[in-house]
């Protein structure tokens, strides 16, 4: 994972608890076979995916759908 993209991803989501579980619900569904809703550069991983698409805006985030 991607320092940069993690710090630019905790200016969005504020709640470091809420950061994680979106990217970890988010790389379960990578993982799983979901496309990503962004362009990959292949030395992406799954996390750095995630929280590009946060970044650009492609997940919104509500905290009260991470059950």
């Amino acid at each position: 994972m991607k320092s940069e993209l993690l710090e630019q991803a905790s200016d969005i989501v504020k709640d470091p608890q809420v950061l994680i579980n979106v990217v970890s619900q988010r790389v379960r569904q990578l993982n799983t076979g979901r496309s990503p809703l962004v362009d990959v550069l292949p030395s992406m991983g799954a996390a750095d995916v995630a929280l590009t698409e946060i970044i650009e805006g492609k997940i919104k985030v509500n905290p009260q759908n991470l059950d």
